[in-house]
């Protein structure tokens, strides 16, 4: 079993940076794949941007590819989103996730994880 907390969401002026931190428990989070999703008022929830257990791989969307960054400590048993240059569409809340059989061909996928956090909400002024 796993439980993911998110913290670090919040108010920003757009151009401003945030960074998000999902702290994780549970001895396996480093063979987790770890992803970070998003949903905003009356839109389905999308993917972000997700890592290979390791770390070694990571993939994003297109919509934020360039200004986002994710990473992972697996000491800390933490996955984090270091989102720059944000803009007022970036306005969601953003969950992050985990998955034991999440792979490189289905990082997109919601199915694939197995875990969820409660969300943090990141809000984005023009």
């Amino acid at each position: 079993q796993v439980q993911l907390v998110e913290s670090g969401g919040g108010l920003v002026q757009a151009g401003g940076s945030l960074r998000l931190s999902c702290a994780a428990s549970g001895r396996t989070f480093g063979t987790y794949g770890m992803g970070w999703f998003r949903q905003a008022p009356g839109k389905e929830r999308e993917f972000v941007a997700a890592l290979s257990w390791s770390g070694g791989t990571t993939l994003y969307a297109h919509s934020v590819k360039g200004r986002f960054t994710v990473s992972r400590d697996n000491a800390k048993n933490t996955v984090y989103l270091q989102m720059n240059s944000l803009k007022p569409e970036d306005t969601a809340v953003y969950y992050c996730a985990a998955g034991f059989k999440v792979t490189i061909a289905t990082m997109t996928k919601e199915r694939q994880y197995d875990y969820w956090g409660q969300g943090t909400q990141v809000t984005v002024s023009s």
